[in-house]
C-alpha cells in the first residue's frame, strides 16, 4: 500500500489524502453549482409571479402530489351488466380513465402495445417531432425500458409506466430491482400472466415470475381478479409513490365478484364468499383462478363443507394489515387450499395445501392447458374435500399458519 502511494506521488504516512489542486477543483465546482442554483431559484420566482398556475402545477408534479379527485376518474363496473373481460382490458380502461387528468403519467410498451393495451388515447407518441407526446415505443428491450422509467422517475415530475408480457420480466428484473431499491414508484403493467395464455407454450407462460417479484422487498405485486380489483390496483400503485407496483393482468376473461371493491382490494386480501365465522374450508386465490374457487365453493358448501373464498390480489399489502384483520380473513387453523396458476412457493404462508405450478407449462388452448395442470372446478372440489378429510381422518389439529411467515407447513395432499 505504501509503495503504491509513493508511486502515485502521495504521502505513504497519510491514510486519506486529497491533493490541493483536486480540492480546489471541487471547491470551484461547488461554487459554480451554488451560483446556478441561485440563478435558477430567481428565475423560477420570476416565473411564479408571471405564471402562478403553471408554477403551481410544476410544484405539484415535482412534489409527487396527485391532482384532487383523480381517483374519482377510475371506472366503476356493475355486476351482471358489464360483460366479462380479461383484466388487461380493465387495465386499459383504468389507465386511460386517469391519464387525461394526470399529465405526468408517461410510458409505453416493449413493442406489445396491441397486446398490453397500454396506448394513451389522450396523447400521441413521444418522438423528436412530437415532444408533447406521452406514449413511448420502447421496442423489444425490456431492461432498457425499465431503466428509462427509473431515469424518468429519478429526474422528477414524471410518473412513468411500462408494459410487456409478464414472462419477459426476466429481462427487466435487474432494473425493476433498482426501482424497488431506489424507492421509485414506477408502474409495471404485465399482461398474459399465467399458463392460461395457451398456445404460445412454456416459453411465454410465466410460472416462477410472480414468485420472484413477490420475494423482492418494496415491490407490490397485484394480480387482480375482476374490474374493481384492477381499479384498486391502479389506485394503490398511484398512491404508493415510493414503492413500485407490478400489475399482472390476464389474457382470458374473468367473472365479476359481487363482494369486490377498490377499498377491499387495497387491503391486499378480503373475503369474497363467506359462510359465517366457522368455515370448514377456506379457498384462497387470485386472478383468473378466483372464479374457479367461487364456483367450487358453491358445490362444496352444498355437499356439507361450508367453504369460504378469499381473494388475495396483493400478498405484500395483505401482510401489512393488522394481525386481527389477517386472522379475520384467514383464520389459520381452518383447512386452507390456495389456487393460483403460478409457482406454489410463498403460498405456504397462507395455506396448508396448494394447487399451483411445479414445472414449466405446455402448449395448447388455454382451457386445455389449465385442465392439464388441475385448474378446474372439479379438481378444486376434489382437492378441497381431500384436505378436509386429511385432518379429520388423521385426528390431527389443523396447524395454525398465522398470516406471517413464522414457519412453512406442507401437508400431504398438496398439488
Amino acid at each position: 500500500m505504501a509503495g503504491t502511494k509513493e508511486f502515485y506521488g502521495l504521502d505513504p504516512n497519510k491514510s486519506f489524502q486529497v491533493d490541493d489542486d483536486v480540492r480546489a477543483a471541487y471547491a470551484t465546482s461547488t461554487e459554480s453549482g451554488e451560483a446556478k442554483r441561485t440563478a435558477w431559484d430567481a428565475l423560477f420566482a420570476k416565473y411564479t409571479a408571471t405564471h402562478p398556475e403553471k408554477a403551481a402545477e410544476l410544484n405539484r408534479r415535482f412534489s409527487g402530489k396527485l391532482p384532487e379527485g383523480i381517483f374519482h376518474k377510475l371506472p366503476t363496473f356493475e355486476v351482471g351488466v358489464d360483460k366479462d373481460q380479461a383484466t388487461r382490458k380493465f387495465s386499459e380502461t383504468c389507465l386511460n380513465s386517469v391519464a387525461a387528468d394526470l399529465p405526468e403519467l408517461m410510458g409505453g410498451s416493449a413493442d406489445l402495445t396491441p397486446s398490453n393495451l397500454t396506448h394513451l388515447k389522450c396523447s400521441g407518441d413521444f418522438q423528436k417531432d412530437t415532444p408533447n407526446g406521452r406514449y413511448i415505443r420502447f421496442g423489444v428491450r425490456e431492461h432498457g425500458m425499465a431503466s428509462i422509467c427509473n431515469g424518468l422517475y429519478a429526474y422528477g415530475g414524471i410518473r412513468p409506466f411500462c408494459a410487456t408480457f409478464l414472462n419477459f420480466v426476466g429481462y427487466a428484473l435487474g432494473a425493476m430491482r433498482l426501482s424497488a431499491l431506489s424507492k421509485f414508484g414506477v408502474i409495471y403493467i404485465m399482461t398474459h400472466d399465467s399458463i392460461g395464455l395457451g398456445e404460445d407454450g412454456p416459453t411465454h407462460q410465466p410460472v416462477e415470475i410472480i414468485e420472484s417479484l413477490r420475494s423482492m422487498p418494496n415491490m407490490n405485486v397485484f394480480r387482480p381478479a375482476d374490474s374493481d380489483e384492477t381499479a384498486g390496483a391502479y389506485q394503490s400503485a398511484l398512491t404508493k409513490s415510493e414503492t413500485p407496483t407490478t400489475i399482472c393482468c390476464s389474457r382470458s376473461a374473468v367473472p365479476d365478484i359481487a363482494a369486490s371493491s377498490i377499498a377491499k382490494t387495497m387491503l391486499g386480501g378480503y373475503i369474497a364468499i363467506d359462510v359465517g365465522n366457522n368455515p370448514d374450508l377456506v379457498l384462497v386465490g387470485s386472478g383468473t383462478e378466483l372464479g374457479i374457487c367461487m364456483s367450487a365453493a358453491k358445490d362444496l358448501t352444498a355437499a356439507g363443507i361450508a367453504t369460504r373464498v378469499v381473494s388475495m390480489p396483493c400478498q405484500d399489502i395483505f401482510t401489512e394489515q393488522s394481525e386481527e384483520y389477517q386472522k379475520s380473513v384467514l383464520p389459520g387453523n381452518v383447512p386452507t387450499l390456495s389456487v393460483e396458476a403460478t409457482a406454489v412457493h410463498g403460498w405456504h404462508r397462507f395455506s396448508h395445501a396448494q394447487i399451483g405450478m411445479t414445472r414449466f407449462g405446455a402448449s395448447g388452448s388455454g382451457k386445455d392447458v389449465c385442465a392439464k395442470f388441475g385448474f378446474t372446478h372439479s379438481n378444486v372440489v376434489s382437492r378441497g374435500k381431500e384436505l378436509v378429510d386429511f385432518y379429520k381422518k388423521g385426528g390431527l389439529p389443523v396447524p395454525n399458519l398465522s398470516c406471517r411467515p413464522i414457519f412453512d407447513n406442507v401437508v400431504a395432499g398438496g398439488h
